[in-house]
């Protein structure tokens, strides 16, 4: 009598509600060991004693350490759009979702540092993810100035430029003002006069108007 033997099957998502509350756990347990320890020095061990799993649990939802920071990085952009996204909600128009939008992000990296550690990790690890990163979220930025065109709330342009050009403002600001110097995110309104003079910028340009000019 011949027997075969079943191949085991790769993980997969959570099939119960115990299962996701699981993975989830042990994603934000790599979000917390990658942004403290870097990737290369952090290993499954590492995550799975910060989420008090077993590592036989850690391979029922992810392959290696590869695949979770892959992951990772996919969560994390969904959670931080999903978030921008409620922040905007009652804006009036583009301008004033632009001014809430860079609030919110300068506020939300502030309190989740460990982001930007664990996006520049991705790029030496899996460059695809993290162009994918930012690729996804351009082009979702692209599509919210598109729509802003129609309305009559921006002038027309190039918006994909314009979405590139505005990610990268960010970026910097967040590194410098939400990371690097923490004195500058202390308190309610920290960012405000941040937030004043992209509002000025984008509002107003860099050009001199007649008002200004001596």
């Amino acid at each position: 009598m011949s027997t075969t033997t079943q191949a085991p099957q790769p993980p997969g998502a959570p099939k119960t509600a115990r299962g996701a509350r699981t993975r989830a756990k042990i994603l934000k347990a790599a979000e917390d060991t990658f942004g403290t320890l870097g990737y290369h020095r952090a290993g499954v061990t590492d995550i799975t004693r910060a989420a008090g799993v077993a590592q036989g649990t850690f391979y029922t939802y992810f392959t290696s350490k590869e695949e979770i920071l892959r992951e990772l990085v996919m969560d994390l952009g969904h959670k931080l759009r999903a978030h921008l996204a409620a922040q905007v909600i009652g804006t009036h128009d583009r301008l004033g979702a632009e001014e809430q939008g860079l609030k919110a992000f300068l506020q939300y990296l502030s309190d989740h540092p460990s982001l930007y550690r664990v996006l520049q990790e991705a790029q030496f690890v899996d460059q695809a993810i993290y162009q994918e990163y930012y690729e996804t979220f351009a082009r979702g930025y692209t599509d919210m100035l598109n729509t802003a065109t129609r309305k009559g709330e921006i002038r027309p342009g190039n918006n994909q430029h314009r979405a590139w050009a505005l990610m990268g403002l960010s970026h910097f600001l967040a590194l410098k003002y939400a990371l690097w110097d923490q004195r500058a995110s202390e308190g309610e309104h920290a960012f405000d006069p941040i937030v004043e003079t992209m509002s000025d910028f984008l509002r107003n340009g860099l050009a001199l108007n007649g008002r200004d000019k001596p």
